[in-house]
């Protein structure tokens, strides 16, 4: 965050929620991260929300006061969340279903409501038509809609928004060093070996072990590096209930793919990593793809939602759905080593031109100074 922040307002200061719903970890550190950088503005910040993300996060210590809102009954939730935002000047609800409770609570008051949307649903069938209808409800409730991505703008705007505005999410930056990271060779060998990838390329993924098309098209394009040799290792993490099925089709194909223990991340594993692997249906900032771009690992990421807009050229990029395209473009980049150190540079480079956690809050406050100022 910036060392100066602006001098605190005059009068009152400014009382903004910050409702987060049942959203993804990277949501969750970006509403941290935003009321961590409006208090240091000056500004009075509540955060809402289930009340196991303050021990995740940490709000309070992010100069927050924080409300535990129920997960059990919406109608509970909207009841304390409606005495949190009693003498609120402005309420941002992080998600659809956040902005749906906050639709609820604010009903007959006059108060600017801003929800950001962060991601998009891949429901299908009957569920479909209800979450349109709930987009179509929150957006039409919103003051502003702020869509992470271009293409969560225009879905807005196709659900009704009377303003959205394109508004990315800055992610932390990891831990470690990032761009040009070196492990001591005796480590990087071992966590190598570790895994069965000491004399072979280690490609790194992540995916939902559940009903994930990103997983089935992850193991079918291994099958197009079946005859490499050495043969590649695809390491996957995720979370789900039928990891022992994919484990039996891993076994029963032959495919050259480990799945990681419950809790392990894929990014811990890029230090070590000759590649990374994105092969979503959708995704908007995936962290696999920001620490893959700052570690400098080669990318290969199918072209959806907003990868693109966070790529630019610093990645390899395949249309979804094609297992064949996905196979040949990791096959491509293990055959081209100047083309493996060209993304290798331009990934720190291009995570360089995004938007800092400063710049993001800088514009979010921009857009409640507009909402609140003839208040």
């Amino acid at each position: 965050m910036s060392s100066t922040p602006p001098p605190p307002r005059r009068g009152a200061p400014l009382h903004v929620v910050q409702l987060l719903g049942s959203g993804s970890v990277g949501t969750g550190s970006h509403v941290r991260s935003l009321s961590a950088g409006l208090a240091a503005r000056g500004l009075r910040v509540t955060a809402c929300a289930a009340g196991s993300a303050e021990g995740r996060y940490g709000f309070v210590a992010a100069g927050a006061r924080f409300v535990p809102v129920p997960t059990h009954s919406a109608v509970a939730a909207a009841r304390v969340l409606r005495l949190a935002c009693a003498d609120a000047d402005l309420v941002h609800a992080h998600g659809i279903r956040a902005g749906l409770l906050a639709a609820l609570a604010l009903r007959g008051r006059r108060v600017p409501l801003v929800v950001t949307w962060h991601a998009r649903s891949a429901t299908h069938g009957p569920g479909a038509q209800l979450r349109k209808l709930t987009e179509r409800l929150v957006v039409g409730a919103a003051t502003v809609v702020l869509g992470a991505t271009s293409d969560l703008v225009d879905r807005a705007r196709q659900r009704g928004a009377r303003d959205a505005r394109l508004a990315p999410v800055a992610l932390s930056a990891p831990r470690r060093p990032a761009g040009g990271e070196r492990l001591a060779e005796p480590h990087r060998e071992k966590l190598r070996a570790d895994l069965g990838a000491l004399d072979r390329p280690l490609l790194v993924a992540s995916a939902g072990f559940g009903r994930d098309p990103g997983l089935d098209l992850l193991l079918s394009a291994s099958r197009y590096w079946l005859d490499r040799r050495p043969q590649p290792l695809l390491v996957i993490a995720g979370e789900g209930p039928e990891r022992a099925v994919i484990r039996r089709r891993i076994a029963r194909q032959r495919l050259p793919v480990w799945l990681l223990a419950p809790g392990e991340e894929a990014t811990e594993l890029l230090p070590v990593a000759d590649l990374a692997v994105l092969a979503a249906r959708w995704a908007g900032r995936a962290p696999l793809v920001d620490d893959a771009l700052r570690r400098g690992v080669p990318l290969v990421a199918t072209a959806v939602g907003g990868v693109p807009e966070v790529v630019g050229g610093a990645a390899a990029l395949v249309p979804y759905g094609k297992p064949a395209a996905l196979g040949s473009a990791v096959n491509a980049l293990l055959d081209d080593p100047a083309r493996r150190a060209t993304l290798a540079e331009a990934g720190p480079a291009r995570a360089r031109t995004w938007p800092t956690e400063d710049t993001t809050v800088a514009q979010v406050l921009s857009v409640y100074d507009e909402l609140t100022s003839a208040r």
